[in-house]
């Protein structure tokens, strides 16, 4: 395939994507005003519609004999069909003035279309970055998700009642099977976590750019997983409204980050600015959270002691707590950010104290000999080279060179 084929075919299913997911945001507005439900996992199909068909087709017309930027572009049209369908269908068959034909038809490949997205996502985590599997060992769990792609698919087509995550009913299901589509729905999750898994595998031989690809793949997964776990299960349990705000926001931003951070890693991109974001993320979300519990519990503490000394509460506890809180920022960033450079980030957290006291011990020291030495041994210890040796020009003292 050509170059200038590769990339009108590329685009060709961004741009249908896009349209299917712009129509689709047209139909959740009318179904909203008929005050009909919309599909559960509206906004997650959609950033997986959009991201992925753009990074896909970025990706396929400039690398079109890798296999990933096809699988990208597959994948966010499969996303942006299965969500125009669900709309669709809600609004032609529950809506009151819905009139609109074939709603049963698109019900019907809303309850299998989903299948193929799934599996599609399977193959992107196993060849990811490289475009092959890690290894040959590999090959048989590629061949068994190939192969029971399609029967999984005929079984959800032929699933009675509820489709999956919405109100619709499946226009073609055989009454005398059970519904199977919840079952369908954790076999496939369960192949993308294998496929998943197969980075660690990869990581064993892995080089140091691999290792930095799999990063980035990595965080944009963990903030996805975050906010599916705060929406669908930490939520449900404790019920409150501003838990399952956050879980959606993780979610969206991890779902939309994930084609973004593997486009980055394929093309190598800022590749090493990761271990940084890591970091960072690392630091303020543990100081946001520790924040929020010595802010919560200081409101808590003082209503009790007012309602203790008073009979009431008073609004200087939630004065109190913030000032309490504006005070421990800084300090208790700097220990935060210092727990986790020991834990995580060791070999920098040691080279940054060797300069630091190498520094200190510069402003004194007079002697050059023992200046020289200090400063290969200050380079031997940070860097770890397999060899270091230091030129002094002839007028400022002898040569020194050490192995």
């Amino acid at each position: 395939m050509s170059g200038r084929t590769a990339a009108c075919l590329a685009w060709s299913a961004c741009a249908s994507s896009l349209a299917l997911t712009a129509l689709t945001f047209l139909f959740i507005v009318f179904l909203l005003r008929s005050d009909t439900p919309i599909y559960y996992y509206w906004l997650e199909t959609s950033m997986v519609a959009v991201g992925y068909s753009t990074v896909g087709a970025i990706v396929a017309s400039r690398l079109p004999e890798s296999p990933i930027g096809w699988l990208f572009c597959a994948i966010g049209l499969i996303f942006g069909l299965s969500h125009f369908s669900a709309e669709y269908a809600a609004y032609a068959l529950l809506a009151p003035s819905g009139s609109l034909p074939a709603g049963e038809g698109f019900a019907w490949l809303t309850s299998w279309v989903w299948v193929f997205g799934l599996g599609f996502i399977v193959f992107l985590d196993l060849l990811f970055p490289s475009g092959r599997l890690p290894s040959a060992r590999w090959r048989w769990f590629a061949r068994f998700t190939a192969i029971v792609l399609l029967p999984a698919a005929i079984l959800a087509a032929l699933s009675p009642g509820l489709i999956l995550s919405s109100a619709l009913q499946n226009p073609l299901g055989l009454q005398g099977l059970p519904n199977a589509s919840k079952a369908i729905e954790a076999f496939m999750y369960a192949l993308v976590v294998v496929g998943a898994s197969s980075m660690l595998a990869r990581l064993r031989y892995a080089g140091r750019i691999e290792r930095q690809q799999i990063k980035w793949f990595a965080y944009a997964t963990a903030v996805a997983i975050s906010g599916v776990i705060l929406k669908n299960t930490v939520y449900p349990a404790v019920g409150v409204k501003w838990v399952w705000w956050v879980g959606l926001s993780l979610t969206a931003v991890g779902v939309v980050s994930s084609p973004v951070a593997m486009g980055i890693a394929i093309f190598r991109y800022r590749l090493y600015q990761i271990d940084l974001i890591i970091n960072r993320t690392l630091v303020y979300g543990s100081l946001t959270a520790v924040l929020a519990g010595v802010y919560l519990g200081g409101v808590v503490l003082l209503q009790y002691a007012f309602r203790a000394l008073t009979g009431k509460g008073s609004q200087l506890a939630v004065v109190a707590s913030t000032l309490i809180i504006a005070a421990l920022f800084i300090p208790l960033r700097k220990r935060i950010q210092g727990f986790i450079d020991r834990r995580f980030y060791r070999r920098k957290y040691d080279a940054r104290k060797t300069l630091e006291a190498f520094s200190a011990k510069l402003r004194n020291q007079t002697d050059l000999d023992a200046l020289s030495e200090d400063l290969v041994g200050v380079v031997r210890e940070t860097m770890q080279p397999a060899h270091v040796s230091l030129w002094l020009r002839p007028e400022m003292g002898s040569k020194g060179e050490q192995p």
